[in-house]
């Protein structure tokens, strides 16, 4: 069970999982377990479930909850974070206090799609504090790039001052490094509340966004040890040995987040690396070709030349 609910201070890598189907579709349980272990092996401090990685919109209620279950049983201890957006309130409140129930830290909800103005944003938050009531943890996801809403930090910090359960804010706008660097000045005023500030976008800013306050990341890279590595040694102020490290990662940070085929290659590096049975997506969903696949594994091969070269040799595999 987690040991405490998600708060402020929250800080360290909440990896997105993602969620294993066999080839024929069915979820696959048995790889929930083993991608669970192995994100453990790689050191992430938390996990994060039913995001769009996770294809939640692609699960049944009860197959959402049986891996909120599976992975919170499998955690160590680690605090779990659920997305429980949906188009219904009626929705996220009941997933909201199952996933809660089962032992879940926190819940994750991103404005529904098109919504419009800093007062209709306010104004959805403050029914979702309603319908999960005082209790529950509340991350803000913010990803206008799917959303095609924009949150202002205005509106932001009016939340933050109203909304006392809103303990972190999961930054993905991009451009965004203004943003949350206005952000955390605006935190800087007498009586403001500092919440916990994790960021996205498959990690392509991730050294700039630590420097400037993040206090950590939440995505899905399919190499999660870099992720912990990098905030390893920010925390230990070595920003300029973990922005060398990264940069040996970044081709593939960079070939992650391509638009339309980025889960597909993620799941196909967790394949590779034996952390589940199977690359599939369940439809509908992208595909590699066998071009994609020969290019994919060039850049491993790459990868694993420079980190052998640089003393990081690649030590994480699933068992």
């Amino acid at each position: 069970m987690t040991e405490q609910k998600l708060s402020e201070a929250a800080k360290g890598v909440y990896i997105i999982a993602a969620t294993p189907f066999t080839d024929d579709g069915a979820l696959d349980l048995q790889s929930v377990d083993t991608l669970t272990d192995f994100y453990l092996r790689c050191g992430v401090h938390g996990f994060t479930l039913l995001g769009i990685m996770g294809e939640a919109h692609k699960l049944t209620s009860d197959e959402s909850l049986a891996v909120v279950k599976r992975v919170i049983g499998r955690a160590q201890g680690r605090q779990v974070i659920v997305g429980v957006s949906h188009a219904g309130l009626e929705n996220v409140r009941r997933l909201a206090h199952e996933a809660m129930i089962a032992g879940a830290a926190g819940v994750m909800v991103a404005p529904p799609v098109g919504l419009k103005g800093d007062d209709g944003v306010y104004n959805y938050y403050a029914q979702v504090c309603t319908a999960l009531g005082p209790d529950i943890p509340l991350v803000y996801q913010d990803y206008p790039q799917t959303t095609g809403v924009y949150l202002s930090p205005q509106v932001f910090e009016r939340m933050v001052d109203d909304f006392k359960q809103l303990v972190m804010l999961k930054h993905e706008d991009a451009p965004g490094l203004a943003k949350l660097t206005r952000i955390r000045e605006g935190e800087k005023k007498p009586g403001r509340r500092r919440v916990s500030i994790l960021v996205g976008n498959g990690g392509i800013y991730y050294p700039q966004e630590m420097r400037r306050g993040a206090d950590g990341p939440m995505t899905g890279f399919a190499w999660p040890e870099m992720l912990v590595q990098v905030y390893d040694l920010f925390a230990a102020g070595k920003a300029e040995e973990a922005e060398d490290l990264f940069d040996i990662y970044l081709p593939l940070v960079k070939h992650e987040v391509q638009p339309a085929v980025g889960l597909a290659l993620r799941k196909e590096v967790l394949f590779k690396r034996g952390a589940i049975k199977s690359p599939k997506q369940r439809a509908p969903g992208s595909s590699l070709t066998a071009t994609d696949h020969a290019e994919l594994n060039a850049l491993i091969a790459r990868l694993d030349r420079r980190l052998a070269a640089s003393g990081h040799g690649r030590k994480v595999a699933a068992e």
